[in-house]
């Protein structure tokens, strides 16, 4: 069904999850008041209550879900001897990740030995009506004394199917501003899950340097993929230009088409993608996840990028790897320091 041509609005609304790990201590130094919408916003009433005003620093102790939030200790980066390497950013379509998925050890024990090969991975299709699929995933990842945290999104979708986004990050590698998170507002309907947006930024001992950059997840519906491109294109033009400090946005997830059919993201000056002509499907036939940044903007990329191989990387029979998903992740390398860029 053809939905109105009308753009994106440039605000969005908060919404504060009910479960974040992370370090409260990672909060970076921009105000987005501007262009946020400032009143209170609500979920689902299992969710979350009606929100504070943004900037609240008290939101988290009125909140009466807060006890539920941290999964792993808050720690201070003197805690932790920050890795000098770049950061290894992922998206990951874990099909229907409910508790059907969650009740299968082997499948989890995957989802966990692939989490942890990144730094930072975006998921797609957390379908549960339980809010415990991603503790327990996030527990999972962290039995081999791992300390990842993660976002989640508010349930989203047209029909009684809903979809969640999220974000699963090394905390010793990664901290998140806490008045970052939201979702697009789309009060003309041109996206059937509205992105779940957050802003990051790599830990080092020098945080002045450190790269900081959006992450816009997303995941397009199949019957409507011209029209959601088109609006994603929208998407990535407010991120990057109504940011106020930070150019840096990393749109990524499973766009169910391949970079010949990005439409008008293709027309946005210098716009790069990482995975072109390689399969990203389980059954090796589409290139439909991805991971797409300004060339001229998010000059930390490395080049680095790849498809993981579950079947390889994991030993797995292809009906094996299936039980996982019938996606692949993505990802792509960025520097962990801030560069310069090329447009200044």
């Amino acid at each position: 069904m053809a939905r109105r041509s009308r753009r994106i609005n440039l605000w969005i609304w908060i919404f504060i999850t009910v479960f974040s790990g992370g370090s409260l201590t990672g909060l970076l130094p921009f105000d987005l008041s501007s262009i946020l919408d400032g009143s209170s916003a609500s979920s689902d009433a299992t969710e979350s209550a009606e929100l504070p005003e943004l900037g609240n620093a008290a939101a988290n102790e009125q909140n009466p879900l807060a006890d539920q939030r941290v999964l792993v200790p808050n720690a201070s980066i003197d805690n932790f001897s920050p890795v000098d390497r770049p950061l290894r950013i992922a998206s990951f379509n874990i099909q229907v990740l409910g508790q059907s998925k969650m009740s299968k050890s082997e499948v989890v024990n995957a989802l966990a030995v692939i989490i942890r090969r990144f730094d930072l991975v975006a998921i797609q299709e957390v379908r549960s009506k339980e809010s415990d699929v991603l503790p327990r995933l996030t527990q999972a990842v962290n039995a081999g004394q791992r300390n990842y945290s993660f976002l989640i999104g508010p349930r989203l979708g047209r029909t009684v199917s809903k979809e969640q986004y999220a974000f699963i990050f090394d905390t010793e590698r990664i901290e998140y501003d806490p008045g970052s998170i939201g979702t697009i507002s789309d009060p003309d309907d041109l996206l059937h899950r509205p992105p779940f947006v957050a802003r990051f930024r790599a830990r080092t001992r020098e945080p002045n340097r450190a790269f900081s950059f959006w992450m816009v997840n997303t995941h397009t519906d199949p019957d409507e993929v011209p029209q959601e491109i088109n609006a994603l294109a929208d998407v990535f033009r407010v991120m990057q230009q109504n940011q106020l400090d930070e150019d840096d946005v990393i749109l990524l997830g499973d766009l169910n088409a391949d970079p010949n059919q990005f439409g008008a993201l293709r027309s946005i000056p210098a716009m790069k993608w990482s995975v072109e002509g390689v399969p990203t499907n389980t059954r090796r036939t589409k290139t439909y996840d991805n991971l797409l940044f300004s060339g001229a903007y998010t000059t930390e990329y490395t080049g680095a990028w790849g498809v993981f191989d579950m079947e390889k990387e994991l030993g797995l029979s292809l009906s094996d790897a299936l039980q996982v998903s019938d996606h692949l992740p993505v990802w792509s390398e960025f520097s962990q320091w801030e560069t310069a860029s090329a447009l200044q």
